[in-house]
């Protein structure tokens, strides 16, 4: 799934995660390819 941008896809699962709207299939697909290209969607807080 290389459609969307590395920006593009985190952007996509951190909107779906706050939106509670979407399926969880979504945010597992999402969640498995940012894991797959190696992000992090969340920035560490310190």
């Amino acid at each position: 799934m290389k459609i969307l941008s590395n920006e593009q896809l985190v952007f996509s699962y951190r909107d779906a995660l706050k939106s509670g709207k979407e399926q969880e299939s979504v945010v597992r697909i999402l969640k498995a390819e940012i894991t797959k290209r190696g992000l992090k969607p969340f920035k560490k807080k310190k």
